[in-house]
């Protein structure tokens, strides 16, 4: 929002929230109907353009966060936060509003009429009018908006974005919009009246106008020396990211549309640009101090993830109905990105203090971790990951999610083992995670009944609190004779195997059924020892999050959420590894045993908090401690 918003800067369909969308919805059937009775083909054409439009900006911030993930030729090295993916959520918005127009000049207009497919005169008109007019006008329009009169009250809310991202580029107010709309809309409307418009040309300016806003707005540099050296005359005709982006960061330079003629020619080009330009372009890909190897988990988490949709992945993952709309298309890409993708790749980069930590995918969902024929491919690939950020100098790997499954590879005790010299530290975050849920359990607690999968978390905490004096109720036999493997002598007795779901506090693993939910009393509480939560069936129960921790204020460029976590919230296992980095720990953190204690220690002294349980009043009934 401006600084001290004017007239027409809400857009007129803000109320409908996500659901904006229905306000194309008559166009589409009225489309789609022409198209089905033969009446009119082009109403049609006008919805195809607006699905280009959303696919080539969703390409080009999927290309720039991947790019910005490595590091290579980034021109600012500030961070992107939560405020701005929100400020931006709206992009899509000038996409609904020049379809709009289009279609009401289809209508209102050229009617029935149809238009040309090519003609080389409109096409030939349209490049010397967005040359000579637009970009002129546009010139001096931008200069206007930065006057304080104006800047406060419209311009201000673009530039609140110093960092840019290819959306950036049309995050306006409305009232800007029209401007920029009017415009814009000079070349198409001058040779629609001389008669000498067509398909092609109305498709091709549009997607130059989109390519270049994309373009100038990345935080790369993705023009090469060759480009302007082949022809010099193009750095007065083609700007590039790095020009632009001296723009949010002086604001009183560089003020031009594409074409850099006129801030040359009137005295506003910045005198940095062609030294930001040379030095964003010998930038070499950033070497992170530490990695996170995670992976998808759900089909919807492709969607989730921070190179998809942005503003979907700066909320907790969530069911979303207008996403089952999506399944098709869905599937599709799930299925190229399994079958075609081998290796991981740098999804996510974070600054803790002076540490850089990078996070990478591996191309696979939770359900390939279940299947026993694909778990070879997956320890390849984890292993080859692990060996080339240790080429790389990277201090520590941590396995997020299912890469460390006892199963698969035994908490990546397996690569240990198979390279005994590794100087990357291998770490699977158990340890933080068993201390995560030990420190949730209520003060004063007795009591807690144990139920779900036994892992190497599981061990720990049943083993911290036994040593503590706190009766763990297991309703298993084979759960109690497995436990009871790892205590001591002085602290068995505390293990106990029951039949009563009495206890109000529950550590819940893999396994938990809904049978045995039922059984609890009106007020328990689950806090999950394990990597996924459970379904939540009892309304008046309270479901704890997985082990996770707030990070610290300043940890930098957290603009996304970590699977069905919440806001600037971390998993314990991926805090662990943040933390054995920051430690500057020599030792692998992986296998079946390690120590806790320290590395809890650790996590506070380095600002991270653990998350507060939810009240119990909230939900009506009293606090019993």
């Amino acid at each position: 929002m401006a600084s001290r918003p004017g007239f027409l800067t809400e857009w007129p369909w803000t109320p409908l929230g996500s659901f904006k969308y229905l306000v194309l919805a008559p166009l589409v059937m009225d489309s789609i109907y022409s198209y089905a009775t033969l009446r009119d083909h082009e109403k049609l054409f006008i919805v195809a353009v607006t699905v280009w439009r959303i696919v080539h900006s969703q390409a080009w911030i999927s290309f720039s966060r991947y790019r910005t993930a490595k590091g290579t030729k980034r021109i600012v090295n500030k961070s992107i936060e939560f405020d701005q993916v929100d400020r931006e959520r709206t992009w899509d918005d000038q996409v609904i509003l020049n379809t709009l127009l289009f279609y009401l000049v289809k209508v209102y207009v050229t009617g029935t009429n149809t238009l040309p497919f090519w003609r080389t005169d409109g096409a030939v008109l349209t490049a010397i009018l967005h040359a000579g007019p637009v970009e002129f006008i546009y010139y001096w329009f931008h200069r206007a908006l930065h006057h304080h009169f104006l800047y406060s009250r419209y311009h201000s809310h673009h530039h609140s974005s110093i960092v840019t991202e290819p959306i950036t580029s049309v995050v306006h107010p409305f009232a800007e919009h029209i401007g920029y709309s009017i415009i814009l809309a000079v070349p198409l409307v001058t040779t629609l009246i001389c008669g000498t418009v067509s398909i092609v040309s109305i498709a091709l300016y549009i997607t130059y106008v989109d390519f270049m806003n994309n373009l100038g707005h990345c935080n790369f540099e993705l023009i090469p020396r060759s480009f302007f050296s082949l022809f010099p005359p193009l750095k007065f005709l083609c700007y590039t990211p790095s020009f632009h982006s001296l723009h949010h960061t002086q604001f009183r330079t560089n003020y031009s549309l594409f074409m850099p003629m006129y801030d040359y020619i009137y005295g506003t080009n910045d005198k940095s640009s062609d030294s930001l330009y040379e030095t964003s372009l010998d930038k070499e890909e950033e070497k992170p101090d530490a990695i996170h190897l995670t992976h998808l988990t759900s089909l919807d988490s492709i969607y989730h993830l921070r190179l998809g949709f942005a503003s979907l992945s700066s909320h907790p993952l969530s069911s979303r109905c207008y996403l089952f709309l999506m399944r098709p298309f869905t599937y599709l890409l799930s299925f190229i990105l399994t079958s075609f993708s081998s290796r991981t790749f740098a999804f996510e980069r974070n600054r803790f203090g002076d540490l850089t930590f990078h996070s990478y995918l591996l191309p696979k969902f939770s359900s390939h971790y279940m299947s026993q024929h694909q778990k070879e491919s997956i320890n390849k690939m984890i292993e080859a990951a692990i060996l080339e950020a240790e080429k790389k100098g990277v201090r520590v790997m941590s396995l997020g999610l299912l890469n460390q499954g006892e199963e698969l590879n035994g908490y990546g005790e397996m690569y240990v083992r198979k390279h005994p010299k590794l100087k990357i530290r291998i770490v699977d975050g158990s340890s933080l995670a068993a201390e995560v849920v030990v420190h949730s359990i209520p003060i004063g607690t007795r009591e807690v009944l144990f139920r779900g999968q036994i892992t190497k978390v599981a061990r720990a905490i049943v083993f911290s609190l036994c040593q503590n004096g706190i009766k763990v109720m297991v309703l298993r036999e084979e759960e109690h004779c497995v436990l009871a493997e790892f205590l001591d002598e002085s602290c068995k007795e505390n293990l106990m195997l029951t039949t009563n779901y009495s206890p109000t506090i529950w550590l819940v693993g893999d396994g938990l059924s809904k049978d045995d939910q039922k059984m609890a009393k009106k007020g328990t509480r689950f806090l999950p020892f394990s990597q996924f939560p459970p379904t939540e069936i009892q309304k008046d129960c309270f479901y704890h999050t997985t082990p996770a921790m707030i990070i610290p204020d300043s940890a930098q460029n957290i603009d996304s959420c970590e699977n069905w976590l919440g806001r600037r919230v971390m998993s314990a296992w991926r805090v662990g590894g943040i933390v054995h980095a920051l430690e500057g720990w020599e030792e692998h953190e992986c296998g079946l045993h390690n120590s806790t204690k320290s590395v809890w220690e650790a996590a506070l002294r380095n600002g991270f908090q653990p998350l507060v349980l939810p009240s119990l009043e909230t939900k009506g009934f009293k606090n019993p401690y």
